[in-house]
């Protein structure tokens, strides 16, 4: 199986910066893509950014040029970049993995807060 642990979630201040981190173990062999996902009270889950196996990014409109999303595979972890961050941005911040072993898969990390506030 694949484990995801997420990190670096805080608060910062309107137009600050924040880099999240996901470290990954396990059968990543087996992974095919990786994303960021954010939750708020109340409304469902929504993909920030994803990455493929062969580096192919892609982002939510809203994230679209202020977040970043990179992998260093000697260090098996991802990691999103988030600049000018605005109060819209507060949320629990999910790393995601799917991809095939046996079968299919889809795994979450646990969960880190961003708060943008002043």
């Amino acid at each position: 199986q694949v484990q995801l642990v997420e990190s670096g979630g805080g608060l910062v201040q309107p137009g600050g910066t924040l880099r999240l981190s996901c470290a990954y173990s396990g059968s990543i062999f087996g992974i095919n893509v990786m994303g960021w996902y954010r939750q708020v009270p109340g409304k469902e889950r929504e993909l920030v950014a994803g990455i493929t196996r062969d580096g192919r990014t892609s982002y939510a409109d809203s994230a679209k040029g202020r977040f970043t999303i990179s992998r260093d595979n000697a260090k098996n972890t991802l990691y999103l970049q988030m600049n000018s961050l605005k109060s819209e941005d507060t949320a629990v911040y999910y790393c995601n993995a799917r991809g095939v072993l046996a079968e299919k898969f889809e795994v979450w990390g646990q969960g880190t807060l961003v708060t943008v506030s002043a």
